[in-house]
Parts: structure tokens; C-alpha cells; sequence
């Protein structure tokens, strides 16, 4: 699969990545072809999200003889969907990686600050030993992503990667400056936010595009 990388930054660049997310950009799409969309995007991210997934070794029996297989230690992996629109990206993730346990972070941003507010989270137990895969669609400000994984920090997990499905220079920013450490993979770098911290030319809200709501 075809990738930009700058700075712990990953786009991906696949054909079929590409194709999907601007069909999904377009304001016209259903929200049930979004959400397929989204899903059918999500599997394809993942393969390159997960190209470093640890391994573990497996007696099998093939119908000719026995050996030593490798399968992927998805028991050690956490989906972690900052509330509600990451949500959206958990089915095309389980595709890949259906042993993962999946933690939940709800956050959502004061419109006169911008900040992020936490109201919900919940993890699995021994967050210690695990990698996290935190996803949201939409890299804006980048203060909701910076603030949620400040919380998962503090669960000492092994890794933390962070998926978008779009995302801002501005957001970008934030993330390299606060959290240097984590990488970030994104179909898209788009061009600037607006005055309401909305990605240009962006996709509007996700979580109203997923869901039908306004």
C-alpha cells in the first residue's frame, strides 16, 4: 500500500483509499452510503495501520503435516473511539483485527473554547500490556485527540497510534507538538479549519453523516 510519511505523519495514499473518501466528501451522499463507505475505508486503513502488529507463534496441523504458524496477538490490541463518531470506524477495524478489545472515550468540544470536556470512558483491565489504536474520524484542532490520549497516557499502555480519516495542519500540529511520540495515519491532510474549528474543504460533521442526525 502506497504511503507519505512526514514526521510520524502517514497518509495513505491507496487508489482505493482515495476513491472512497471522495465519494464520502460528497454532500450529497446517503448516510447509509457514508457509513458503508466508512467501514469499506476503515478495512483498507487498517492493513497499514497494523503493518507492525506483533506476532505470535502456532502448532498447527495442515493435511499434510504439523508446523509453526504465525497469527497476529490481537488480544494485546485496543481499539480505543472518541465518542461518537470513532465509532464508525470499529467495524471496518474488527475486519482486521477481530481479537481486539475496544475501550471508549466520550469527549465533546465547548463551543466557546474549543476545548475538549470529558463525559464517559471505559477501558479494558491491563491496559499496561497492551497497544492502543485510538480512532476519529476528523483531525481538527487537534485539542480532543491531544486530551484523550493525556488519559490513555496515564494507563501506561505499550503504544498508542492515532487514525483519522481526514485531518488539519492545525490539528496535526497539535498532536506532533503535545504528543510527539504517537503516531498519526490519515486518508487526507485538507487545508485549513474554519472560524468554528471545521475542516475546509473537509466533509462536513461525521457524526451527523454517520449517524443521520443534525
Amino acid at each position: 500500500m502506497s504511503t507519505t510519511n512526514t514526521a510520524k505523519v502517514t497518509v495513505i495514499t491507496h487508489p482505493l483509499v482515495q476513491h472512497k473518501l471522495t465519494l464520502m466528501r460528497k454532500k450529497d451522499a446517503s448516510t447509509n452510503s457514508f457509513r458503508r463507505l466508512l467501514g469499506e475505508l476503515s478495512t483498507l486503513m487498517a492493513y497499514e495501520i497494523t503493518r507492525d502488529m506483533p506476532l505470535q507463534d502456532l502448532e498447527i496441523e495442515t493435511p499434510m503435516e504439523k508446523m509453526t504458524g504465525k497469527v497476529i496477538d490481537g488480544k494485546k490490541q485496543v481499539l480505543v473511539s472518541i465518542l461518537r463518531a470513532g465509532n464508525g470506524f470499529l467495524d471496518g477495524m474488527l475486519n482486521v483485527i477481530p481479537g481486539a478489545r475496544i475501550g471508549h472515550i466520550g469527549l465533546y468540544r465547548d463551543p466557546e473554547t474549543l476545548q475538549p470536556v470529558e463525559y464517559y470512558f471505559k477501558m479494558p483491565s491491563e491496559m499496561e500490556e497492551r497497544d492502543i489504536i485510538v480512532v476519529d474520524p476528523m483531525l481538527a484542532t487537534g485539542n480532543s485527540a491531544a486530551a484523550a490520549v493525556d488519559r490513555l497516557k496515564k494507563l501506561n499502555p505499550r503504544s498508542i497510534k492515532f487514525v483519522c480519516l481526514l485531518a488539519a495542519p492545525e490539528g496535526v500540529a497539535t498532536m506532533q507538538k503535545i504528543h510527539p511520540d504517537v503516531p498519526i495515519f490519515t486518508a487526507a491532510i485538507d487545508r485549513e479549519l474554519n472560524d468554528h474549528g471545521y475542516i475546509l474543504p473537509g466533509l462536513g460533521d461525521a457524526g451527523d453523516r454517520i449517524f443521520g442526525t443534525k
